[in-house]
């Protein structure tokens, strides 16, 4: 029955496939050689569809998604890992342990931006986010030399920014304070950001002792808030 819900599934998406967007989400996703998301294949279906085949499919069992994982088309992964957080969210304690620790085995497969910053703040920064003890995993994959779990890292505590609780995001942020690609710089200076809109003084505090050596793009997303004058000041010292 659930090989057949699973045909059902994929069946769905591949009849929303439209090559046009397609072909716009190729270029939009880097997917060139050389590029970040190099050999990522898409069908050319937008978010709110793909959101809607999941919840259609909520019930699908862990074994299932497994497959739509390891499915070479950008949508099949996203529609699969959209379809654990709707899972995560309704599941008792055990349930949500049990898919925190299933989407932690595959993180070989949330391999481009939108795929880790849609689903990882509500599974594992949310399994995270009361295990204070539990949150060294996120210093290992803050150390990685995948991209894609370095990002991981580091957008998993917004859910920990949610509740006033900033010190990995800042622990984490120091870490990758000297990282080699846009889409950490991007990312950290994002939830420095995050923090911000909290507690700017607190924000500010990191700021004063690390915006010279954070890579320019990091700086300008973490300050893009501040008012200008203050803006300009930190780019200065930059």
């Amino acid at each position: 029955m659930n090989t057949l819900i699973r045909e059902n599934l994929i069946a769905a998406l591949e009849a929303l496939a439209n090559p046009q967007k397609a072909r716009d989400l190729t270029r939009f996703f880097k997917t060139g050689a050389g590029e970040y998301g190099a050999g990522d294949k898409f069908l050319g279906i937008m978010v709110p569809l793909q959101r809607e085949v999941a919840k259609k499919y909520q019930n699908l069992k862990l074994e299932d998604i497994q497959v739509i994982l390891r499915s070479e088309y950008h949508e099949f992964r996203l529609t699969g890992l959209l379809i654990l957080v709707e899972k995560f969210e309704k599941g008792d304690a055990k349930t949500q342990k049990a898919i925190y620790k299933f989407y932690l085995k595959n993180l070989k497969h949330i391999n481009n931006w939108d795929l880790v910053d849609v689903t990882t703040p509500k599974i594992v920064g949310a399994y995270l986010a009361d295990k204070p003890l539990e949150r060294k995993i996120l210093y290992t994959l803050a150390k990685s030399r995948d991209l894609w779990k370095r990002r991981v890292a580091i957008v998993a505590t917004s859910a920990f920014i949610r509740r006033n609780d900033f010190a990995d995001t800042l622990k984490i942020s120091q870490i990758l304070l000297g990282d080699k690609h846009d889409l950490v710089h991007k990312a950290v200076g994002w939830m420095l950001r995050e923090v911000g809109k909290k507690n700017q003084q607190i924000e500010e505090v990191f700021l004063l002792k690390h915006c010279c050596k954070m890579p320019r793009t990091m700086l300008r997303y973490a300050i893009e808030k501040f008012e200008e004058k203050k803006r300009k000041g930190y780019l200065k010292k930059k």
